[in-house]
């Protein structure tokens, strides 16, 4: 009985720590760029987007589908971003346990 008692005591654990690392990562804000800096796009570490910048001169009607491309591109890179610091964090939390695929923690 004193093992299963262990066990509950590192699972709350556990638990107390995932949810700290989840308001982190709400309140963590990751740049994604494409253009060479042109256009910014600002996820949290959920994956949120909280902000696109576009530069000036990408405002011109001729420039729209040029624009919505860039657009997509920085989300892709704030993304890619977003998800390699939250894997980080979870390895971090878990140390390094490996949990079963496709398992969504946050």
């Amino acid at each position: 009985m004193k093992d299963l008692m262990g066990v509950m005591k590192q699972a709350q654990e556990l638990q107390a720590r995932m949810e700290k690392m989840q308001e982190e990562l709400e309140n963590t804000q990751i740049e994604g760029t494409a253009g060479g800096g042109l256009v910014t796009v600002t996820l949290n570490g959920k994956g949120e987007m909280r902000g696109v910048h576009i530069d000036e001169s990408l405002l011109k009607p001729d420039e729209r589908v040029i624009l919505e491309d860039l657009i997509v591109a920085a989300h892709q890179n704030a993304r890619a971003k977003v998800e390699e610091m939250a894997g980080e964090k979870m390895r971090a939390l878990t140390g390094g346990l490996p949990l079963p695929p496709g398992l969504k923690l946050f």
